[in-house]
């Protein structure tokens, strides 16, 4: 259960880096028409939170 936890937390913490380097780059973009789809915002912030909890979980049962 700690390796999952812990490896959820990690997952997590990708996936935010990620949300957060493409909301860059659409705040970034040459052609302002173009804006896409994905809601880079909503998705770094539901991941951060599932990051913060996980490991908080995972210090939690050591």
């Amino acid at each position: 259960m700690q390796v999952s936890l812990l490896s959820v937390s990690i997952g997590a913490a990708i996936l935010f880096a990620i949300a957060e380097f493409a909301g860059w780059r659409r705040n970034n973009r040459r052609d302002v028409d173009d804006v896409g789809f994905m809601p880079w915002r909503g998705i770094a912030l539901a991941s951060a939170a599932v990051a913060f909890f996980a490991f908080a979980f995972w210090l939690t049962r050591k």
